[in-house]
């Protein structure tokens, strides 16, 4: 008895010290991503010039201004190098309505793959087609003006996140992954069931994590969606100036940043306890069915609210997901040799036992 007691308190003060480095390891947390305080704002700092104050507007609805960093993802981008821009001498017309350059007026051609930075920008009136002309360089000697519209047409911002951002909006991307996905997905969930296997929201694992990743990843098209449709300007900016960080960024996209995040640590623990709960073979069937299933919301969810139809489908989805979960995710039972979880009678998966 008195042995019995002793193991109760180890416990209980072995979970409280883990629960008091819980939440130490949170306060720390809390403190290392606290606003960083710049010091009191003075008068003197909003003394601005006109360039400064025009600079700062052209950044506020462009999201860009001089020394921002572009890379080239057209085959080629050719720059004005001799244009008198503030006269609106620019590029003429043929006969068949396209553009083709004066030949008197000397060009120079970037390529695919070459890093761009804004060296100028300039408001010409004249020019009917974009009065916005910006002056980007790729070195000393490769430099000149373009049209922002055919510009930004070409290049995306030189940052990873901004290049992870363009492949996943391409929409004939989209178009392909959505068949391709749809079709895969259905083919691998049809041969999963035919080998009885586990398969989330039809024969699950006895875990709720399988169950929340699919919920999220729903929920974060449906945002990412949404913030798309309602907040343009706000995801362009984000796009413009992307951050891992999501207490940096607005309400909007710090709910979306928190959703990716919240994926990634709750699918590294699917993984870890699939480990604990099927032999290697079953876990690496059903992590391919799980990543079938939320590449199949994914793409449904992204595609379906743009319509405005995402919305009530993720309520049934949800509703769906946890009454799978309840219906079928629970371990009922326990193997009598090795303690294991189990989900139906019969040989245990782990060691072997029979159980009856």
């Amino acid at each position: 008895m008195k042995n019995r007691f002793l193991g109760y308190c180890r416990k209980w003060f072995g979970m409280k010290g883990f629960l008091f480095s819980f939440f130490q390891f949170f306060i720390l947390s809390f403190f290392l991503t606290s606003c960083y305080n710049h010091g009191q704002q003075t008068p003197d700092a909003w003394d601005l010039t006109k360039e400064q104050l025009d600079s700062i507007s052209f950044f506020t609805t462009h999201h860009y201004t001089q020394g921002y960093n572009f890379v080239v993802n057209a085959d080629s981008l050719v720059l004005l190098e001799s244009v008198n821009v503030g006269t609106g001498m620019v590029e003429m017309m043929t006969d068949d309505g396209t553009e083709t350059v004066s030949p008197e007026i000397s060009t120079n051609v970037v390529n695919k793959g070459d890093r761009l930075v804004v060296a100028d920008i300039d408001i010409v009136s004249s020019d009917s087609i974009d009065s916005v002309w910006v002056k980007v360089a790729h070195d000393q000697l490769t430099q000149g003006w373009i049209r922002e519209s055919e510009m930004l047409r070409a290049v995306s911002p030189d940052d990873p996140i901004s290049e992870f951002i363009d492949f996943f909006s391409d929409s004939h991307l989209l178009i392909f992954l959505a068949f391709f996905v749809v079709v895969g997905a259905a083919y691998g969930l049809f041969r999963l069931n035919r080998r009885n296997a586990y398969i989330v929201h039809f024969r699950d694992v006895g875990s709720f994590y399988p169950t929340l990743l699919c919920l999220l990843v729903a929920a974060s098209a449906t945002l990412y969606a949404s913030i798309q449709m309602f907040g343009p300007e706000t995801w362009r900016h984000f796009y413009y100036h992307p951050s891992l960080n999501p207490f940096t960024l607005p309400p909007i996209l710090c709910w979306f940043l928190t959703s990716v995040w919240a994926i990634v640590i709750v699918g590294i623990a699917v993984v870890f306890d699939l480990y604990h709960r099927l032999p290697l073979g079953d876990a690496v069937l059903y992590l391919g069915g799980l990543a079938a299933v939320c590449a199949v919301d994914y793409v449904i969810f992204s595609l379906t609210t743009l319509y405005f139809v995402g919305y009530p489908l993720l309520i049934v989805y949800f509703v769906f997901a946890l009454w799978s979960y309840i219906r079928t995710g629970h371990d009922h039972y326990l193997c009598g040799h090795c303690g294991r979880q189990l989900q139906e009678k019969g040989i245990c998966p782990y060691c072997g036992t029979m159980n009856e």
